[in-house]
């Protein structure tokens, strides 16, 4: 069987009865795109050799090593090569920010940075910042992050290194060299970097149990998510949780074909999903509003079995409405990167229900508490809470806020369990705005544009969006007698320099003031009405 990446659509027809041959043949030959096909032996050989690479640069097990490549084959074998020298894998979002890469190496004490063309330039100039700050000169970065901070290398993929620089097919020049087992699976797989529960990004910490216990619990699920025959579309990002451990780990785990997209095109993907025969697809909520309005989508998705959501809620209309064009199934669930990540599914539910996350899986607990940790009686709404040996360590450095003694640890979402274990999700504790299944902590956002000349507050609340569940939204306020005009424009750059784009403010408000309590917070709920009344057309 292969691993395949591709970042083209071939187009093809499906004929009745094709769909496993083309699958056999596709197994008897490796992938077709740019030559970038595995079989599972291959990847194993490749793995070995990279493991053997980092201990070349004198990468030594427990030491962090930086992956900031977009859905690649290297990013397959790099993430594998780590884990197997017991190394410490750090994903990164390849449109991550000069600022936000130089704050994630400082913060993980990275090593080594592997990056690809897309990322390179950024990659350079975070580590070009990181290596000043570090020589004393006047930076942002955190002093307690400079604490644990170190000079990485960076491994070059398809580009020419710089002198002090790798190349990736250097790095796999082998020979391979033995590595001893893993000792202990309690030991730090992965730092994933995510809002948490509270505060700036922080890095989860995961271990090699936590990671494979979550696969153990997927793989118990009835009827299965995935089949050793399946082709599984290998869309979603491999550095978040659910591409790199629901997706990528899942697939190892059953030995199927994963058909990794570089690029997202909704129509290619259409393209490729029909020629590849894919019959797993693993998509965000986003995708299914790219492709709504698609002439002949049920012929499109000819070969597919099962349509799994994740990372973010689906409402129950689209999920009809999708399943009315198409008749294939659609099952969603509930996760966190701190879970490994998935929690629930509605493929352990007794039966579908409008509106449900699922139960949770084989392995897993859940619960219900009030304000004072006390478990909620019947189906009153409450914080959900997760036990089970799936959950991270606690957050970067020193493990804080995970797991209680008892082995519960807090969501900080609010649901509703009902009498057949089916989770249904109420609410946020916290602010947490999610773009396209990705975790956007508004005071992140609101600290860089307080940063821009002439803005005295910001707020920062998330709003409804068709194409990426959510969306950001900012109102600002101006300081003193400063001018109004161009201030939107000047705080839309600046954010635009530091963060990420899908962080990024879709629109940015000037007001007068903000609504705040008598206590002086600010009133996000009123700023949400307000949204909600322009949605409506009530206010312009």
């Amino acid at each position: 069987m292969c691993v395949e990446v591709s970042a083209h659509a071939a187009h093809g027809s499906r004929r009745p009865g094709e769909d496993r041959r083309r699958r056999v043949r596709r197994q008897a030959r490796p992938g077709r795109v740019r030559g970038r096909g595995r079989t599972w032996a291959e990847l194993e050989d490749e793995v070995a050799l990279l493991a053997s690479g980092l201990s070349g640069l004198g990468i030594v097990a427990g030491h962090r090593v930086m992956i900031a490549v977009g859905n690649r084959l290297e990013f397959v074998t790099t993430y594998l090569g780590v884990l197997r020298a017991q190394v410490v894998a750090v994903p990164v979002n390849p449109r991550s920010s000069v600022d936000e890469l130089a704050r994630m190496m400082a913060d993980s004490g990275t090593r080594v940075v592997v990056s690809d063309p897309a990322t390179l330039p950024a990659v350079r100039e975070a580590c070009a910042q990181l290596r000043a700050a570090l020589d004393g000169q006047p930076s942002e970065l955190d002093p307690d992050l400079l604490s644990r901070a170190h000079r990485p290398r960076i491994v070059v993929v398809d580009e020419t290194p710089a002198p002090d620089e790798v190349a990736f097919a250097d790095l796999m020049a082998g020979p391979a060299r033995a590595i001893p087992p893993l000792p202990d699976p309690e030991k730090l797989a992965a730092l994933l970097y995510t809002s948490g529960t509270s505060g700036r990004p922080r890095a989860a910490m995961l271990t090699h149990r936590a990671l494979l216990a979550n696969l153990e619990q997927v793989g118990a699920v009835e009827p299965p998510m995935i089949h050793g025959d399946d082709v599984v579309l290998g869309v979603l990002p491999l550095f978040h949780v659910y591409g790199l451990n629901a997706v990528l780990g899942a697939v190892i785990k059953h030995r199927a074909k994963l058909l990794l997209v570089e690029h997202w095109d909704p129509i290619g993907v259409l393209d490729l999903i029909e020629d590849e025969a894919c019959s797993v697809l693993p998509i965000a909520p986003p995708v299914f509003a790219h492709w709504r309005g698609v002439e002949e989508l049920a012929d499109r998705l000819g070969p597919v079995r099962l349509v799994l959501s994740g990372s973010a809620p689906l409402s129950s209309e689209v999920i009809e409405e999708f399943t009315g064009l198409t008749g294939i199934p659609v099952h969603q669930g509930y996760g966190l990167t701190e879970a490994s990540p998935v929690v629930t599914s509605t493929l352990c539910s007794q039966h579908l229900q409008n509106g449900s996350v699922g139960a949770a899986l084989p392995g897993i607990d859940l619960r219900l508490v009030d304000e004072t940790g006390d478990p909620v009686p019947g189906e009153d709404p409450g914080q959900i809470q997760v036990r089970g040996a799936n959950l991270f360590s606690g957050y970067w450095p020193e493990g804080t806020d995970g797991p209680s003694a008892e082995g519960w640890w807090s969501t900080g979402d609010v649901g509703i369990l009902d009498a057949t274990g089916d989770l249904f999700l109420v609410d946020r504790v916290k602010e947490l705005i999610i773009v396209s299944g990705f975790n956007v902590y508004p005071s992140e956002v609101e600290d860089v544009l307080r940063e821009v000349p002439g803005v005295r507050s910001a707020a920062v609340i998330g709003v409804a969006d068709e194409l990426t569940g959510e969306a950001v939204v900012a109102y600002i306020v101006a300081s003193g007698s400063s001018p109004t005009a161009g201030l939107a424009e000047a705080a839309d750059a600046h954010a635009a320099s530091r963060l990420a784009r899908f962080k990024r403010p879709t629109r940015i408000e000037v007001v007068e003031e903000l609504p705040h309590t008598p206590t002086g917070k600010v009133q996000k709920g009123r700023l949400r009405g307000m949204e909600r009344r322009r949605a409506l057309g009530l206010l312009e």
